[in-house]
């Protein structure tokens, strides 16, 4: 096995493991009767009464839900995606 074969072997092997990474951020919050919103959507918000993230210190694309009051009081959850920035630096 020469130099080359041994370095395309290598970095294939670590972008698989982010791959795998970036899928184990990713996965769904518990989702029981919670609308996927899509681009477009359109939402009948009264009232928002809570948003919370996936991972809160993770950076990058992460799955949010917001739990709301439509305009005949009843309550909504909605899951979604947002850029989390938590993680992106260091203090």
């Amino acid at each position: 096995m020469n130099f080359k074969t041994f370095a395309s072997a290598s970095l294939l092997t670590v972008l698989s493991f982010g791959a795998i990474a970036a899928q184990a951020a990713t996965l769904p919050m518990d989702d029981s009767g919670v609308m996927q919103y899509r681009y477009g959507d359109r939402l009948d918000v009264k009232k928002v009464l809570t948003i919370e993230d996936d991972q809160s210190n993770a950076c990058g694309l992460v799955n949010t839900r917001m739990d709301y009051l439509d305009s005949s009081g009843q309550q909504q959850s909605v899951q979604y995606r947002t850029y989390a920035t938590g993680g992106c630096h260091e203090n």
